[in-house]
């Protein structure tokens, strides 16, 4: 799986077939109920983190530093931060 949102975006659809399969057994829904709990509480910390990552550049925005975001899940350039001169 390549660790970007479109993949997170796959793999959670992923789980929801596997829930939806009629052929599983009491035990094996069961068994993938659990595994898409604990899907769903990675990929809610995933997106929290994208989120911040997304919030960053407000905050340099707002402190009047010129930026360039790194974050490669989102698709975003280099890693540079850089104060405007006065």
């Amino acid at each position: 799986m390549k660790n970007n949102l479109e993949a997170l975006n796959n793999y959670l659809f992923e789980a929801i077939e596997r829930i939806n399969d009629d052929e599983l057994t009491d035990e094996e829904l069961e068994r993938e109920i659990k595994k898409s709990k604990q899907i769903n509480q990675i990929a809610h910390t995933i997106i929290e983190s994208g989120a911040l990552a997304l919030e960053a550049p407000k905050h340099f925005d707002d402190s009047g530093a010129e930026r360039r975001v790194n974050n490669p899940s989102l698709g975003i350039g280099v890693n540079e931060y850089l104060e405007k001169a006065p």
